[in-house]
């Protein structure tokens, strides 16, 4: 795969992640909010309505959350740095060049 398509996959990546942590980490974080102040969490819907939830519930699937954001964002870095590291298309063959002095027709 060339250079190019690794880097722009990795910045692909870490835009999802901060696009989807900023989308949906909002409601993990009222939920961290009142489980530290109130010791009981409530999930509040459009209507006005409050539920009491399981705030341990909650909790975990906020880690659960956070981990794919981290891992998502991990392996843009690791796409964007490999495709840095890598030959930028030095290596092109003769046969494939193009511009002067090229196989290709003009």
């Amino acid at each position: 795969m060339s250079d190019t398509r690794l880097t722009m996959i990795g910045i692909a990546l870490i835009f999802a992640g901060f696009l989807i942590f900023g989308i949906f980490g909002q409601k993990y974080y009222s939920a961290t909010i009142q489980a530290q102040e109130f010791e009981d969490c409530y999930d509040f819907s459009d209507d006005g309505k409050q539920t009491k939830i399981d705030c341990s519930t909650v909790l975990q699937n906020q880690i659960l959350f956070f981990g794919l954001i981290t891992s998502l964002i991990g392996l843009g870095i690791f796409f964007l740095i490999k495709g840095v590291r890598g030959k930028w298309d030095q290596d092109v063959k003769p046969e494939d060049a193009v511009g002067p002095g090229s196989s290709f027709p003009s």
